[in-house]
């Protein structure tokens, strides 16, 4: 069965009676009017405030879609048969309609009978409860009656069984929503003991032991609580019910075959790949680096078809860091023309034409910008060889290992060099520590133990870093609901307005970041601002939330937004429904307005006054403005 079959099995089967879900359009990769979060990560993210209490524009409680997704901290994970960068996640959602009975019960339906998967291969896993929350004695009474064992019903703690964007209650920002679920893992035997992405040992095995015999295919999150204290949650207004399942594991399951790889999604192009390598393995002798290249380059396609380009910063870092980690992966199979880019990339667009007809439109463009970043990688990776050449003149005493004196043979020597220095060529040349390793080993040396340790513990810190700060900018922001943060948030709107008001309508957002302690604010002007001028928007800022104006929302279509005069950044990036926000007593009148989805104060009285802390240019004709509540 195909991705496109199963994904429309899944659509059509929430939209019929007497499920009568709404099928909503999918959010773009990139929410131009959430600065807080890099990417779109999951369905539910877009159907925050829906979650939250608010009426979703298109009237329906039961909504479902399936939206592409891109998570970064799995980056570093790609090369084994299940994690993926970019994905698409099937979901639906009630929001305070049904809740676990209808749920559970159609979701083993839909696998079951419109899959048909055996029911006998599937196990699920319930959560335990803790101090704050009750285990979840009730969804385990509602599997055992649709016909699922005991044996097969398993608990875990929050780590595994609790759901928010932010991963465990402990670490959920205030404001932000959660609660417990309920997963579904397929169940390919105890004979996948034998497969390559097993590590199945003899102790019992579980869903969650990762040992490459079970594979998670939906989670049915009970959308329930909201954080609002330091170890405090409360109850939603609503009961919700989430449901995210991966397309990608769904359709292997369907085919029988642990590897997402070998569906149609991936398939052919790295079929493509083999036939173009000119050394290494084949993909069932070494899947990794095929694995690593289709999925980078898939990730790719859908992050410049939504017009980023590779840069040093943010979700553009992201797309630089996968285009070359997926080239030095090709450099590893031989590849070092473009040959694996021209011929790769349009198997990995086919599966999706219909379904987003842009990519094809737009694939000139799209092998354009992948194209370039990869030639401006060639010199870079060069550099990372040559960096490897210098320690290894410094254990061998200044001979080239590419260029070894007549008669002259090292073999299985060992190279003891600082593996904190193997790392810093990966963080500098983009060179993984395995490739580094590889190239020396092909000059006839070889890492020690103590080295690549040492290597593996810089890049745990490094990507605790990488989380830490991606959790960072998760949290600011629109994702975090704490007074101080909505307050800025709609000082922000303010001072937008009146930027515009006092220097011209060229002014528009080029980049914002609000925290509890000060919101930061990007935008097109030739120069810095005068004293006076600055003063001028200080001054009306404050003007208005003196005047104690409303601040309310209207839900529009994108074009009748667009034809208030509302402000927006990338118009193209916004879904077809959108919600302006607006301070005054009309839209018509109204001294801001911008397409946002908040949160935001109610009145402009509640900020409280704004201070200009300080401005500075950024680059040339952008300026930057820190602002702060005193």
């Amino acid at each position: 069965m195909t991705a496109k079959e199963v994904r429309e099995k899944y659509i059509k089967f929430f939209k019929a009676s007497p499920r009568n879900h709404r099928e909503i359009a999918p959010a773009p990769l990139v929410l131009e009017d959430d600065p807080t979060t890099l990417f779109t990560s999951s369905g539910m993210q877009p159907l925050v405030p829906y979650l939250m209490g608010e009426p979703h524009p298109t009237g329906s409680k039961r909504l479902v879609d399936s939206q592409p997704s891109i998570r970064t901290v799995d980056i570093d994970e790609v090369g084994d048969n299940r994690h993926l960068t970019f994905f698409e996640m099937l979901g639906n959602w009630s929001l305070g309609d049904y809740f676990k009975k209808e749920q559970l019960s159609w979701i083993l339906e839909f696998f079951t009978k419109e899959l048909d998967l055996s029911k006998e291969r599937l196990w699920v896993s319930v959560f335990e409860g803790n101090n704050q929350v009750p285990k979840d004695g009730e969804s385990v009474e509602i599997w055992k009656k649709l016909g699922v064992p005991d044996s097969r019903i398993y608990f875990y703690d929050a780590k595994k069984n609790w759901w928010s964007r932010t991963g465990t209650p402990d670490k959920m920002p205030i404001g932000e929503i959660g609660g417990p679920d309920s997963e579904v893992f397929y169940d390919f035997g105890e004979e996948l003991k034998l497969h390559e992405q097993s590590s199945y040992k003899d102790e019992k095995c579980h869903p969650n032991c990762e040992c490459g015999r079970f594979l998670e295919i939906g989670n049915s999150v009970f959308m329930q609580y909201k954080k609002v204290g330091v170890n405090k949650l409360e109850e939603l207004p609503n009961k919700n019910v989430d449901f995210g399942g991966g397309l990608e594991r769904i359709v292997a399951v369907v085919n029988g075959d642990p590897d997402t790889y070998r569906t149609d999604l991936f398939y052919p192009a790295i079929k493509t790949l083999e036939a173009l390598k000119k050394k290494g393995p084949t993909y069932i002798e070494d899947k990794k680096p095929y694995r690593i290249i289709a999925d980078h380059l898939r990730a790719s396609i859908f992050l410049v078809a939504e017009k980023l380009e590779p840069s040093n910063r943010k979700q553009g870092y992201i797309l630089r860091r996968l285009l070359r980690r997926a080239m030095v992966y090709s450099r590893r199979l031989g590849m070092e023309g473009d040959e694996w880019l021209s011929n790769s990339l349009p198997d990995l667009v086919v599966p999706y034409i219909k379904i987003f007809p842009q990519l094809d439109k737009d694939m000139a463009v799209i092998n354009q910008v992948i194209t370039a970043e990869v030639d401006r990688f060639r010199k870079t990776i060069d550099q990372g060889i040559a960096a490897l050449k210098k320690m290894y003149n410094r254990a061998i005493g200044g001979i080239d290992p590419e260029n070894l004196p007549p008669g002259m043979k090292i073999e299985n020597n060992i190279l003891r060099v600082d593996g904190n220095e193997v790392f810093k060529v990966y963080e500098t040349y983009g060179l993984p520590s395995e490739i580094s390793q590889e190239i020396m080993t092909s000059w006839g040396l070889a890492f020690d133990e103590t080295t690549m340790k040492e290597c593996e513990e810089a890049m745990k810190k490094h990507q605790e870093l990488s989380r830490t700060t991606s959790a960072g900018v998760f949290k600011g922001g629109l994702a975090d609901h704490s007074p101080g943060v909505v307050k800025l948030h709609t000082a922000t709107h303010l001072l937008l307005a009146s930027l515009r008001k006092v220097l011209g309508e060229h002014v528009v957002q080029r980049g914002q970041n609000v925290t509890k302690e000060r919101t930061r604010f990007d935008f097109p002007n030739p120069e810095k601002l005068t004293n006076e001028q600055l003063k001028k928007v200080e001054d009306m800022i404050n003007d208005i939330i003196d005047k104690d104006l409303p601040v309310n929302f209207k839900v529009m279509s994108k074009d009748g937004a667009a034809k208030t005069g509302a402000i927006h950044a990338f118009n193209e990036k916004y879904v077809d429904t959108v919600k302006v926000y607006y301070v005054g007593d009309s839209l018509g009148n109204a001294f801001s307005k911008e397409f946002c989805g908040g949160p935001h104060v109610t009145h402009t009285g509640e900020i409280g006054r704004v201070r200009i802390k300080r401005q500075e240019k950024i680059g040339s004709g952008l300026i930057r403005i820190y602002a702060v509540l005193d």
